[in-house]
Parts: C-alpha cells; structure tokens; sequence
C-alpha cells in the first residue's frame, strides 16, 4: 500500500522561507512522477510543480517560478518543495502527490486527476 506524508508547513512572515517534504512508502519513489498542489480556502486546488522520476526535469506554475523549487531524493523515498520569497497569496495547504507515468513532464502533469497517491497535506500560512 502506497502512502503519501507531507511535512513542513507552518505559519511566516512575508518574505521567509519554508521546505516542504514529501515522503512515499510502500513502492519506491522512482517509480513515480511526483507533483504538488495546493488549495487556499475558498479556492479550487492548483498546480504548483512536478518533477519527473529521477529529477531531470521540472515544471511549474507561473506565479511561483524562480521562488519554488522541486526536487527529489529517491534513495531517501523523499519529495521536496522549497518555497522562497513566500508572499500572503501563497498560503494554502499543500498537497503532495505521485503519478505511475510513463514518458515525459507535459500538460498532464498539472492535472490532479493524472496523479493515483494523495498525501493530507500541510499547511502553509504566510503572513503580511
């Protein structure tokens, strides 16, 4: 049985920095593609990043790009998202997932619906 953690969140002023983790038991993580999502209250979830099986490849949304970077550690099971220059407009709870794919990061990858492992999520909250 695949499980999905999340850790890291909390609440920061600003301008701070978080890393989120993302640990994968039950398979190994290179099995999978690996994304994040993200869902501010009264908002519908968002695409923030993914990142193929072994790292090569990236993509995220816009409003994050050259603040959030994906990354992975597979002999560690371990997923991350490094959140820089956090602004109030960032505050959701994060949501990790994993996705049994073949080939490569394209649109599909920020669609919820491609991914088959959820975690409960974490959450981030960024004061102003």
């Amino acid at each position: 049985q695949v499980q999905v953690v999340e850790s890291g969140g909390g609440l920061v002023q600003a301008g701070a920095s978080l890393r989120l983790a993302c640990v994968v038991s039950g398979r190994t993580l290179s099995s999978f593609f690996m994304g994040w999502f993200r869902q501010a209250s009264n908002k519908e979830r968002e695409f923030v990043a993914a990142i193929n099986w072994d790292g090569s490849s990236t993509m995220y949304t816009d409003s994050v790009k050259g603040r959030f970077t994906i990354s992975r550690d597979n002999a560690k099971n371990t997923a991350y998202l490094q959140l820089n220059s956090l602004r109030p407009e960032d505050t959701a709870i994060y949501y990790c997932a994993a996705a049994t794919v073949v080939g490569a990061l394209g649109p599909w990858s920020a669609a919820g619906h491609s991914y088959h492992y959820w975690g409960q999520g974490t959450q981030v909250t960024v004061s102003s």
